[in-house]
């Protein structure tokens, strides 16, 4: 592995989900009762992730309004880190509206979700459609034991004529290990710097830059399954987290320091499917077989947010920071290197 941005990456992904040691044990604990139980287990476990990853997805793509010259060039390598709030680091089962999966006796009713505490839930008891026990318990999974959704970027910047700046995201599929799947990442993104489109030569009157500015990112998340597997070996989790904004950045460059304020509207959905042929209990003695039980499309985020932050520019070398107020608030830090502002 010789691109240095790649390793660096690695690093972090396989610092942020270290603590998930074996993501197909956590997953595959969901799958009880039947695809309908399932789909509504891996949702309310999900759920902060599902957020937490779509907003960063829509974070980091600038720390000013102004726009680079035409050719100059920028690449950046920033993370973001959004925090799950109380509420969301907790579910419980009888609000879910499960059919056959029901508190066993005397046992909570509530589990960690994936970025909730690191300890097992409340005890299930599963039963079969005509409510009848079928024997089976299993404990609801336990979260990674941190309130934090890392999200990181790979980004390359390129000046355009007329104040254009175009931005391209991507990172190669990484194997994070057999036990935590595999990930990558691409996106496109554009900004225009306003006040040269509008006024002309006279723009330099007003001493702050003003520009209007969109992405769109995607990552694709792979994990392959191994549940109650003898005969099946196309199981798996296909996952991809999809990121739309479009923000308004103001800015003003003070010698090497860059403040920036922005406000814009951004939006994420998941589409995760569980792929391949599964088998269920649905009684003492029985099991029901589904191929690609599982399938979630949902909008996560959809709504305004707001961010300030700053540039710190010495020479070729760039320093960014950024906080930001949406449905979860986020921070976002990186460095870049590149020739242009």
């Amino acid at each position: 592995m010789k691109n240095p941005y790649v390793k660096a990456l690695l690093a972090f992904l396989l610092f942020a989900f270290a603590p998930r040691a074996n993501a197909q044990k956590d997953v595959g604990n969901l799958f009880v009762s039947g695809p309908a139980d399932a789909t509504k287990l891996i949702n309310a476990y999900f759920d902060p992730l599902y957020k937490g990853l779509g907003q960063g997805l829509n974070d980091g793509w600038s720390n000013t309004a102004k726009s680079k010259g035409f050719l100059k060039f920028e690449v950046r390598v920033s993370a973001s880190a959004a925090f799950v709030p109380q509420s969301d680091r907790s579910y419980d089962v009888n609000t879910l509206g499960l059919n056959n999966i029901k508190p066993a006796a005397g046992a909570s009713s509530i589990g960690p979700t994936a970025f909730g505490q690191d300890q097992d839930g409340g005890r299930m008891e599963v039963y079969t459609s005509d409510g009848i026990p079928t024997g089976k318990f299993f404990n609801l999974p336990q979260g990674v034991g941190f309130h934090v959704v890392p999200s990181p970027q790979i980004q390359a910047t390129l000046g355009l004529p007329k104040n254009i700046d175009i931005s391209l995201r991507a990172m190669p599929k990484i194997k994070l290990g057999s036990d935590l799947g595999s990930i990558s990442m691409i996106g496109v993104g554009a900004k225009i710097e306003l006040l040269p489109l509008i006024l002309g030569k006279t723009e330099k009157l007003i001493p702050i830059d003003i520009a209007l500015a969109g992405g769109f990112t995607q990552y694709k998340y792979n994990l392959d399954l191994n549940i109650n597997n003898d005969a099946n070996s196309d199981q798996r989790i296909d996952a991809r987290f999809n990121g739309v904004n479009v923000d308004a950045i103001v800015s003003k460059k003070i010698m090497f320091f860059t403040p920036f304020a922005s406000v814009g509207y951004q939006t994420s959905k998941t589409n995760l499917k569980a792929l391949g042929t599964y088998r269920f209990e649905t009684s003492p003695v029985t099991t029901a077989t589904y191929v690609d039980p599982v399938s979630v499309n949902r909008t996560d985020i959809d709504g305004i947010r707001a961010s300030l932050g700053f540039q710190l520019k010495f020479g070729f070398f760039k320093l960014y920071g950024s906080y930001t107020q949406a449905k979860y608030s986020m921070v976002n830090a990186g460095v870049g290197f590149g020739i242009g502002q």
